[in-house]
């Protein structure tokens, strides 16, 4: 396994959207790259919408997103309204910072630390690390590995945020369940 450094340049604002403008999945060649791009999107989201739209041309169509305490996620339709827009509802500026990575072939392994306010009150931080398969220039497959305590916590400690939370928790487990059905 290879392993990179995570010094990947300082962008401005302004150079961070003309390099929007001009990404497309051909611009993105190895899983280098688009590690590169993973860590542009997170070091300044500015909201829902903006993060939406930077990671829409590096997922694949029909990307699967799996992390802890909520269902699998298919699609980038699905990337966007159940997963991107409950998460920044509830921590509305979230953002995050990539410790390290280290690639494989088209495996990446992105270890990060996610910062924000739950609620608009109370700070939170906690980590993760990342596992995404890339194909053709495309995450195909992300796998979060993270201990959801910290954001459990500080959203026991929240009232405020109780009801995103809960709401976010009941959508996930009713779409788990309707998946269950649909495949048995």
């Amino acid at each position: 396994m290879s392993s990179a450094a995570t010094d990947l340049g300082s962008n401005s604002r302004d150079s961070q959207g003309e390099a929007l403008r001009r990404r497309t999945p051909q611009t993105v060649r190895t899983t280098e790259d688009w590690v590169r791009e993973f860590t542009e999107g997170w070091r300044d989201p500015r909201g829902a919408d903006r993060f939406i739209a930077h990671f829409r041309e590096l997922l694949d169509e029909r990307v699967r997103l799996i992390q802890p305490q909520l269902a699998t996620v298919v699609g980038r339709d699905a990337f966007a309204e159940r997963f991107v827009r409950p998460l920044f509802a509830l921590i509305p500026d979230l953002r995050a910072d990539v410790d390290r990575w280290a690639v494989n072939g088209e495996e990446a392994f992105i270890e990060i630390t996610l910062r924000g306010t739950l609620g608009g009150r109370r700070p939170i931080s906690w980590r993760a690390c990342d596992r995404i398969t890339v194909r053709d220039g495309v995450a195909v497959e992300r796998e979060t590995y993270c201990d959801p305590l910290p954001l459990i916590v500080a959203t026991a400690r929240t009232p405020s945020a109780w009801p995103r939370f809960i709401r976010f928790q009941i959508q996930s487990r009713v779409r788990a369940s309707n998946q269950r059905r649909k495949t048995q």
